[in-house]
């Protein structure tokens, strides 16, 4: 007699209270596909002599046992929140900025219904979706006018496919970047089109070099900003303003791509940063200041240090924004509806004067050193209450996201006292929800200037259930 004989009937297993709940919460037809797969995955074990169900009831509430876990995890989504003990305020693989409760207010209301994305209630004529952040970006750059696509490099093709296409592009040979993803702004320029026209060498390039490389091929002069670098040493950069009065000379736009997207310190209260951030800010090219220093147009990124949804936007004279939003490239890398909510309520925050309250990237820079260190103090207490070993620690947080490359903010870190500190941290990250933490001099460190204060208690949990778990 054969040992899978004792499987029930599909048609019995699909009766079970157990599998109708199934059936019900995910659909009959998945539920039947995977109750096949688990049927046919006993069957196999059970001619292996693999597994000792011997009645027809324990093999049942196997294959049911088994079904629910199968699919428990199919279900999930693969993209699920995480806690961020890293330090890493804008960091990449974790999806960049946290948004602020307003941001994702103004996306909800407007991705619950419809909206007035192209429509104008005064004339009751389609309208233009750029319009929706022009009144924003220009109170927040000091630009004429703005448009949004889905990213920066996106923002740079468009800007360079409807200024410079067939044209030669001059840019300095030390700005011929790779940013992240593998993209390089040789690439974007071929992409658009334009042609790379390089000046100078990789460590000094002067305005001079700008100048001679000029011709009646010139199309565009471009600056990038080294946003994932920092060239020490004998270099030379010249200042926006030397070009911009090179550029003028020539009549020829200035296009620069400043990356990361800070508006500048001049948005904020003298006594917004504490001293430490507010001197590494003051060292990161600000958006505001290229418009003033007469930057044509600027390309940065809406998800870094702007901290809000993913985007690119692009900033500068209005008769050359309105040039990127007629060419045929704006359709493919427009924004849709809710993330011109999530901008526009973003950008407000900075206008009004909230930005270091509400938004969470700029609230974890503006977090002052003490704050942080009674946190870590009691968040150590609650461990070693619970019988984990630990301390609390001097330590440094990192920007991250290709901005402020090099630049740190002192932080205080709780260090775990674990041994084995990549199985800690895998298991830390198998939670729910997955605590991402990191290891120092070989211990597993936790940062909370990344992590919301209403999470405390829960990094206590996890860290706890972890510590308490039984070691393989």
């Amino acid at each position: 007699m054969s040992r899978a004989r004792v499987i029930p009937a599909v048609d019995h297993l699909l009766g079970l209270p157990a599998v109708q709940a199934l059936a019900a919460a995910h659909g009959p037809r998945r539920v039947r596909q995977a109750l096949d797969e688990e049927v046919d995955r006993l069957r196999a074990a059970l001619v292996a002599g693999q597994t000792d169900a011997a009645t027809r009831e324990s093999a049942g509430a196997l294959i049911v046992e088994r079904l629910q876990h199968h699919l428990g995890e199919t279900s999930e989504s693969s993209l699920r929140p995480v806690i961020n003990a890293t330090g890493v305020i804008i960091h990449t693989n974790l999806g960049r900025a946290p948004l602020s409760p307003e941001a994702l207010d103004a996306m909800r209301r407007v991705g619950a219904g419809y909206s007035t994305l192209e429509f104008d209630l005064a004339t009751g004529q389609r309208g233009a979706r750029h319009q929706h952040l022009t009144t924003a970006l220009r109170e927040a750059t000091g630009a004429e006018a703005g448009v949004a696509t889905n990213n920066t490099a996106a923002g740079l093709t468009l800007t360079l496919a409807a200024i410079a296409a067939g044209r030669e592009v001059i840019l300095s040979r030390g700005e011929l970047v790779e940013i992240g993803g593998g993209f390089r702004i040789p690439e974007i320029l071929q992409g658009s089109g334009a042609r790379l026209r390089e000046v100078g060498t990789t460590n000094r390039t002067r305005v001079a070099d700008y100048g001679a490389a000029i011709s009646e091929r010139t199309g565009a002069i471009l600056r990038v900003h080294p946003s994932n670098f920092r060239m020490e040493g004998f270099t030379e950069r010249p200042a926006l303003a030397e070009l911009a009065a090179l550029a003028r000379r020539f009549s020829l736009p200035l296009i620069e791509d400043q990356g990361s997207g800070w508006l500048g310190l001049d948005l904020f209260a003298t006594h917004a940063f504490p001293a430490e951030a507010r001197l590494l800010l003051a060292r990161e090219p600000a958006v505001r200041d290229s418009i003033r220093d007469g930057a044509d147009l600027v390309a940065f990124s809406a998800d870094k240090l702007l901290g809000g949804p993913q985007a690119g936007l692009v900033v500068g004279r209005a008769d050359l924004i309105a040039r990127l939003g007629r060419h045929p490239l704006m359709r493919a890398v427009r924004v849709d509806k809710i993330t011109y909510a999530g901008l526009e309520a973003t950008l407000r925050a900075f206008t009004s004067g909230r930005a270091a309250e509400t938004v969470p990237v700029v609230r974890m820079l503006a977090l002052p050193l003490d704050a942080i260190a009674r946190r870590a103090t009691r968040l150590a207490d609650l461990l070693r209450a619970s019988g984990v070993e630990c301390d609390t620690a001097a330590g440094l947080s990192t920007i991250g996201g290709g901005s402020l490359p090099g630049e740190t903010l002192s932080t205080r870190l709780v260090r775990l006292d674990t041994g084995a500190p990549d199985r800690v941290l895998a298991a830390l990250r198998a939670g729910r929800p997955p605590l991402i933490a990191r290891i120092v001099d070989d211990r597993v460190c936790l940062d909370l200037r990344t992590v919301p204060e209403v999470d405390d208690d829960v990094v206590v949990r996890a860290v706890r259930d972890v510590m308490s778990a039984p070691r393989p």
